[in-house]
């Protein structure tokens, strides 16, 4: 038996039209300006009048106070596991050159698509819904960009770095009296760029 997200919160079931609304609380709870009561209130306010604007064409029932701090602690459960992602990211991005960033990249690549077999291997019989191959297949088409887009970034930084190099080899030739073919022998023993 195929095992779904679960039920659907009331502020999951609030129409489309409530949409801005909920972005608005989202980003209030957030911002932790306001007490989640006072936002309550008038996260509340901005649906009644939704409702009023639709003259009862727009049925649907506002979410309870509990519900709202269910969902402000899902939100901030999530907010910090992002805040906790993008510090260690950041952490790592210093620590490691391009080269280390895109093995790095390989390695993650290559741990989501094995995982997408493992997760069509075990699938059995009852096989994967529709939502779910799409997701898989979402997963292994991002991890394939993400090594495109690792192996082009490395290919920039070199190609600057051999510009660079070019240029300050240059400019050590005018004001040394070095050799072009000594230019071009620092060039490549040393630093490893083709004049």
């Amino acid at each position: 038996m195929a095992r779904g997200r679960g039920r659907l919160s009331n502020i999951e079931l609030l129409p489309e039209e409530c949409g801005p609304i909920v972005a608005w609380a989202a980003e209030m709870l957030q911002d932790r300006d306001a007490n989640m009561t006072d936002i309550y209130g008038q996260f509340v306010g901005k649906l009644e009048a939704i409702q009023r604007e639709y003259r009862g064409e727009l049925d649907f029932k506002i979410p309870s106070l509990s519900a709202f701090g269910r969902y402000s602690m899902k939100l901030a459960t999530l907010t910090q596991r992002l805040n906790d992602t993008r510090e260690i990211a950041a952490t790592l991005a210093e620590r490691f050159d391009p080269d280390a960033s895109d093995n790095l990249t390989v390695i993650a690549a290559e741990a989501i698509k094995t995982l997408v077999f493992e997760v069509l291997t075990n699938a059995g019989e009852a096989g994967i819904d529709p939502k779910g191959a799409m997701s898989l297949a979402n997963a292994l088409r991002a991890a394939a960009q993400a090594q495109g887009v690792s192996t082009a970034r490395r290919q920039k930084l070199e190609a600057d770095m051999a510009e660079k190099a070019k240029a300050a080899v240059s400019a050590v030739v005018k004001t040394k009296g070095i050799t072009e073919e000594g230019a071009a022998e620092i060039l490549d023993k040393f630093l490893g760029v083709k004049k």
